[in-house]
């Protein structure tokens, strides 16, 4: 069995999560690796399953070997949902990221299987109480919320991509979700606002009940009905691959509240505490590898740390 981390519920869900499966290559300052395992399900999946049961959906290729597979599965992850198209490669992108890690340029990107990738729910994912919705384009995201069954907490994710291309279809989405999870830059396009605290209210009025920006090394920002709720970034002393942070900041957030079957302002502040220091082991390292052998006292350590640097007394 994966450790998991404990919570104080004997309630946990199981967790869906829907997205992407890649393999990447990635260029930094410092170094180049090929063949990463990476895509948003794949970080998000990692980072859920030291909270929670993950049910996975997603597609890979004829090139993706049972060594890849039983990575996942042992942390423990359920692929019943993740299919395998031998039709062609699996899903590919190779980036650089420049001096400072301040930008990246996509190099490549070829989305081979991942181009005709339909999220079709096996029947026992269909009853999933805490739903996470990668950044695919937002009708796959639709077609999974009109599968499921019962009222799902849903977080969703997204990228300027659909911002840019698929604003109608996104801005249907997000009303129907119940936290919507974006950066400060996809923020300021998809409202107009330079502000981020006004960027976070519009998006409120937008329909979720919930919205997080994440801004990177400077943390990520709660809105909800209750209130505002600003949280600082783990300090990271050892950087080298930024790739997939927000994916793993997104699963272990809702990985934590569905081990606690709880989704209320309390319980989301708490569980970005546990999400940003998850997030933090992604970049010490290429892809899932840090995120996926760091083990749960590494990760309740850190926030035993961090949340001695933001306690008040």
């Amino acid at each position: 069995m994966p450790d998991i981390i404990a919570s104080d519920s004997s309630e946990s869900s199981p967790l869906l999560v829907v997205g992407s499966v890649a393999f990447d290559n990635v260029i930094t300052p410092q170094a180049e690796q090929e063949r990463i395992l990476g895509g948003a399900a794949s970080y998000c999946s990692f980072a859920a399953s030291y909270y929670t049961q993950v049910r996975m959906v997603g597609v890979v290729g004829n090139d993706f070997g049972e060594s890849d597979l039983d990575r996942l599965r042992a942390r423990g992850i359920d692929l019943e949902g993740v299919k395998k198209d031998d039709s062609g490669p699996t899903f590919f992108w190779k980036g650089k990221y420049h001096e400072n890690f301040n930008r990246r340029d996509t190099l490549d990107i070829q989305l081979n299987v991942f181009e005709k990738f339909r999220p079709d729910l096996p029947e026992s994912y269909k009853d999933s109480s805490f739903v996470l919705l990668g950044n695919i384009h937002p009708a796959l995201q639709m077609h999974v919320l009109d599968q499921l069954a019962g009222n799902s907490f849903v977080l969703a994710d997204t990228i300027d991509l659909w911002i840019e291309t698929e604003r109608e279809s996104l801005l249907s989405l997000i009303k129907k979700v119940s936290l919507f999870v974006i950066n400060d830059s996809e923020a300021e396009e998809l409202t107009g606002e330079s502000n981020v605290i006004l960027a976070g209210e519009k998006l409120r009025q937008m329909g979720p009940e919930s919205v997080i920006i994440k801004k990177g090394e400077h943390g990520a920002i709660l809105f909800h009905e209750e209130g505002m709720f600003a949280l600082p970034a783990y300090p990271v002393t050892q950087l080298h691959d930024p790739t997939g942070a927000g994916d793993s900041f997104a699963g272990a957030l809702i990985g934590r509240l569905s081990s606690r079957n709880r989704s209320d302002f309390s319980a989301i502040k708490e569980a970005m505490l546990y999400a940003t220091c998850t997030a933090s082991l992604t970049v010490e390292a290429f892809g899932c590898d840090r995120l996926e052998s760091a083990g749960k006292s590494e990760i309740e350590e850190r926030v035993a740390s961090l949340n001695q640097l933001i306690s008040v007394t």
